[in-house]
């Protein structure tokens, strides 16, 4: 084969390699082995004229450390360890409590072997949440690489066991490749990627987790929450200009309506007002007349005790007219802050005294009636909890999470109704609406322990539902599950994952993301 044949195949065999590459990612020393292992076969089978082209075999392969400390993760890509020979350590380090990168921070690198030890420490990042450090070992052997990261909360330890240096470079490399992590399905999704999002990596839990009761609950508004304003006397409503609407906030003492009288012909409060005002000043002046001739001993003392009788008698009804009423009618004020909830009367309607006129609410606490089927009632007894989810917008909230408490279980069924009244109550933390629907989901106690995760760890595809397990920090296996029944946050897991393995917990959607736009290579955004 000519010079013209060779190149030829060499260009072909290598966009085959390229073509593999796409179901998964390759280096670019794998593929260049792919490339030579291809055209050696092709020379072997079918090529009579050999032209020899010296291959040196290259590693381009790294070790993929990583360790935790109680409050911090650390992962790194590091060159093999090789005695007299200097090693670059690509150190990521991330907070585990947000999953956020350490931004500023003194850290100190510590590589021992036996007796000999070697160190480094970095005043800062060489970059957001990456320390670039490079140690050259003198000794061969087993040992430790330790990181001391010292930051404005204190000082964490962060070990990493089974660390060796060899005395050949090339032996190293060697190791680190067939110790290279790999997983079938997987998705790299980088470092600088996940900190840039709401990420976060945990272990499934494994915990109790009961029979699951799911309905549906009415929003309404507590009895002690709000209060209905009526009318105290007959008349024509006049509402307070444009300040009463329904939904409108109210404050304590703010005048909400009046009702009037004034031109009726029967049971006119203005002409009992100005009545009882004649016959309370009247009453005070013969009280007061009488007093003064009591003490001279003209007036018995049963006849002082007349005048003052009809003098309080008179003064109590004035007082309580002049309380609610003036000579235009009855002026009503609210008796708490609040909200408008809903208006019965318009402006100008006729109504009678006791007559609602509108419902203010406070819209602080609510009352979930829901109702469960007879099959239940067994079980009801031991409902602990319950978790919620809105209908309009998809979110959850535990009942903890909203100060919650049941208030009764249904114990008899009516003769219209066969189902069983659940109520409980929550404090509103804005995202409820009084007269709407909500998701419940009523968990009940279960000596029996699950396997669970997070919602927002579980997957669907055509059917199909998946975790992303941790290979490495960077790197993801794409797991399929089967999962069990839900409480509305978690997941029962019946298979696929075990207690000991870490799973993407927050964030996977952005790993699916990734994976559909072709994955990146492992060591991408890494500058060594």
């Amino acid at each position: 084969m000519n010079n013209t044949g060779i190149n030829t195949l060499h260009s072909g065999l290598k966009n085959l390699a390229l073509s593999l590459s796409k179901y998964r990612p390759l280096k670019i020393a794998q593929m260049k082995n792919i490339t030579l292992i291809l055209m050696l076969f092709a020379f072997s089978t079918g090529c009579h004229h050999h032209e020899h082209a010296h291959e040196e075999h290259e590693h381009d392969v790294t070790l993929q450390l990583t360790a935790y400390s109680n409050d911090m993760e650390m992962y790194a890509d590091a060159d093999p360890f090789a005695a007299g020979k200097s090693s670059t350590i690509l150190a990521h380090f991330t907070w585990l409590e947000n999953f956020k990168p350490l931004e500023a921070g003194a850290v100190t690198a510590d590589l021992i072997v036996g007796s000999k030890s070697i160190s480094q420490t970095l005043d800062k990042p060489t970059k957001t949440g990456i320390y670039v450090f490079t140690l050259k070992p003198t000794a061969q052997g087993k040992g430790q690489l330790r990181f001391r990261v010292v930051t404005e909360k204190g000082e964490s330890l962060i070990i990493v066991d089974g660390i060796r240096v060899f005395a050949d470079k090339h032996d190293a490399e060697h190791d680190a490749e067939a110790k290279e992590k790999t997983a079938v399905n997987s998705v790299s999704f980088t470092k600088e990627q996940a900190w840039k999002i709401d990420f976060k990596v945990d272990f499934p839990k494994k915990e109790p987790f009961g029979q699951i009761i799911r309905t549906t609950a009415q929003i309404q508004s507590s009895h002690d929450d709000e209060i209905i304003v009526s009318a105290k006397t007959n008349g024509i409503v006049r509402l307070n200009g444009n300040s009463i609407l329904e939904g409108k906030d109210i404050s304590t003492g703010q005048l909400l309506f009046s009702v009037s009288g004034s031109g009726f012909s029967d049971n006119n409060i203005a002409v009992r007002f100005a009545e009882a005002k004649n016959n309370f000043e009247k009453a005070k002046s013969d009280f007061e007349r009488a007093e003064e001739l009591a003490k001279e001993k003209i007036v018995s003392e049963k006849d002082l005790l007349i005048a003052k009788n009809e003098f309080e008698n008179a003064k109590a009804l004035y007082d309580n007219l002049a309380k609610n009423f003036n000579s235009g009618g009855q002026n009503v004020s609210s008796p708490m802050a609040g909200y408008i909830k809903h208006i019965y009367a318009g402006n100008g309607s006729f109504v009678e005294a006791g007559q609602p006129i509108l419902v203010i609410s406070q819209n602080k606490k609510l009352i979930l009636s829901a109702e469960v089927q007879q099959k239940f009632a067994p079980v009801l007894g031991s409902v602990v909890s319950a978790n919620l989810r809105t209908l309009y917008d998809n979110k959850s909230y535990t009942l903890e999470e909203l100060n919650g408490s049941f208030l009764s279980f249904g114990k008899s069924m009516s003769s219209d109704n066969f189902l069983l009244p659940v109520k409980m109550q929550i404090e509103n933390n804005g995202h409820f609406i009084p007269g709407g629907f909500v998701e419940v989901l009523l968990k009940t106690t279960s000596n029996t322990e699950a396997l669970t995760v997070p919602k927002a760890a579980l997957l669907e595809e055509q059917g199909i539902f998946f975790v992303f397990v941790e290979i490495t920090p960077e790197l993801f296996e794409k797991r399929e599950v089967k999962p069990g029944a839900t409480d509305g946050m978690k997941f029962e897991i019946l298979r696929g994952i075990s207690s000991n393995e870490r799973i993407v917990t927050e964030g996977a959607i952005f790993i699916k993301l990734a994976q559909a736009t072709g994955g990146l290579d492992a060591h991408a955004g890494h500058n060594h």
